[in-house]
């Protein structure tokens, strides 16, 4: 099998290339494209820009009771020559009452927050840990399992796509605890890990010096956070990871490192015709430029199929996703329907229906995309994604919303960690709070995806091989399911005798959520 692929620069240049119109249909039964990507010197239309700016404007909202405390702080912090900060002195009793009325204002379940004493916890991350509903749903579970706190400084870092630590992730075993079995998942190029020769499906043996995977005293476990999640840059930590046979003992120097969202574009020549394929990682306000790069390069290759790697996409912006959408749709399927209506706790105003979005948003990224230019598209009636347990909240919201407008999507993989719901992130005092406050349903009206999207054929995650490439096992299922219509022999296998627990991402709350607004 050939494979095109494109590097930095062909997809830099394309973006500044026109489209060369649409592939033929490929007359069998898959997806449909119908004229290829949007020219890049066409403009939006009045129409386009002025449902775009209602969306825009739907984000904004009156000063609620909430904000007269905030910001008020019990140790303001002090600007500087680089930092602005909004805090003014105030006590620990004001920034509780904020979290109190600011919880009572937009949490979804608002009635459910039981009626703590704030003056029984010592700080405010404290009390808002318990500013959530206590009950559990019919498997037992709790009801809210996405309610946490970020610090604010770190959580703008990583939402530009800058992460603290050595440009490496890990999937772990979802059960037991103990032994520990982490294999390397993805390595960030130009990275301390990629510099140290790790790649994916190492797995960690050993953290300075401590052993990793049998460990379980609390100081021992101590260490080995500290060693995994470094505190600063520059510290440097000793790690082993086996490669099969082999022991590799590495010693790396935390930095902060841009990792890119959009990776491994390319093209795979199949005997039925061409098919584009994409690894994205997270939405973020780095990836839009990225996405609409690869998009048009995809585009101008003439693919007539999209694979769509999500395994590891814990979701992020809204605005994001609505875009990705539109351009695996295109304006036909999309002009006038939902991409996602979220719905609040009742009260205050509706919020603003989210469109499949036409045009970008020029989101305030080092390299932001342009501002309200169209956005290229595939046309594609049917889309493949590669799913797992990490597949959470805004991409879960790219599934649903291209079934809401009979797009097929067909899962290869395993079960979406289901997320049905969003956030507006709120900042006060140096922490980020997170709180569940929107549901969000597609154009149909459906969202009851608590429990995840199963997939079409179900495949463990391939560790053996790089992402992207053609025999790596989710995507090779995916070419063959294009190819017959069916899941492979191996697969059903699976689904029959029930495959084991899949590995689950080694990563912050943080990183698994979908943000609505700009």
């Amino acid at each position: 099998m050939k494979i095109a692929y494109f590097s930095a620069l062909a997809l830099a240049a394309a973006a500044l290339l026109s489209a060369c119109g649409g592939a033929d249909q490929s007359g069998r039964v898959n997806a449909q494209r119908q004229g290829g990507a949007v020219p890049a010197e066409s403009q939006a239309t009045s129409e386009q820009v002025a449902a775009v700016q209602r969306v825009m404007a739907g984000a904004e909202a009156s000063l609620p009771a909430s904000a007269a405390y905030q910001h008020l702080c019990a140790a303001p912090r002090v600007a500087d020559a680089t930092h602005y900060y909004p805090d003014r002195q105030g006590t620990m009793g004001d920034e509780k009452t904020f979290l109190r009325l600011w919880s009572d204002e937009t949490y979804l379940w608002y009635n459910e927050i039981p009626g703590a004493d704030p003056a029984g916890y010592a700080t405010a991350a404290d009390y808002f840990a318990v500013l959530k509903t206590p009950a559990l749903t019919a498997s037992g579970k709790p009801k809210d399992r996405y309610h946490f706190t970020y610090d604010s400084a770190k959580y703008d870092e990583l939402s530009r796509g800058v992460e603290l630590g050595y440009g490496l992730s890990f999937m772990r075993n979802a059960a037991p605890n103990i032994p520990r079995e982490w294999r390397i998942a993805s390595v960030a190029p130009g990275s301390p890990a990629e510099k140290a020769g790790l790649k994916r499906g190492d797995r960690l043996d050993q953290v300075d010096y401590q052993d990793f995977v049998w460990a379980g005293d609390s100081a021992t476990v101590d260490l080995l956070n500290a060693g995994l999640f470094p505190s600063k840059a520059g510290d440097t930590h000793e790690m082993i990871f086996s490669r099969g046979l082999q022991k590799l003992m590495v010693f790396m120097q935390a930095a902060k490192v841009d990792v890119a969202p959009v990776q491994n574009t390319r093209v795979l020549e199949t005997s039925t015709g061409k098919v584009g394929y994409m690894t994205f990682n997270s939405h973020n306000v780095v990836s839009e430029l990225q996405l609409i790069e690869g998009f048009k390069a995809l585009a101008q290759a003439g693919v007539d199929d999209l694979v769509l790697d999500l395994r590891y996409n814990g979701g992020g912006l809204l605005a994001v996703a609505s875009e990705v959408a539109y351009m695996i749709a295109g304006s036909a399927q999309t002009t006038g329907k939902t991409f996602e209506l979220t719905l609040n706790n009742g009260k205050g105003k509706p919020e603003t229906p989210l469109i499949f979005l036409p045009l970008s948003m020029g989101l305030n990224a080092p390299k932001p995309a342009p501002y309200l230019k169209p956005l290229p598209s595939l046309n594609l009636k049917r889309v493949t994604i590669l799913t797992g347990p990490g597949t959470c909240s805004a991409s879960e919201s790219i599934i649903n919303s291209l079934r809401g407008i009979d797009v097929e999507v067909n899962l290869i993989g395993g079960q979406t960690c289901g997320k049905p719901y969003a956030f507006y992130p709120t900042p006060n005092c140096g922490t980020t709070y997170f709180t569940i406050q929107l549901q969000g349903v597609n154009h149909k009206g459906f969202g009851d995806y608590g429990d995840g999207f199963a997939p079409t054929c179900q495949v463990a995650d391939d560790f053996t091989r790089a992402q992207g490439d053609p025999e790596e096992a989710l995507l090779a299922e995916a070419l063959h399911y294009r190819r017959t219509g069916k899941c492979s022999a191996a697969s059903v296998r699976a689904r029959a005798g029930g495959m084991a627990p899949q590995p689950v991402p080694v990563r912050h709350p943080v990183s698994e959520i979908a943000i609505r607004g700009f």
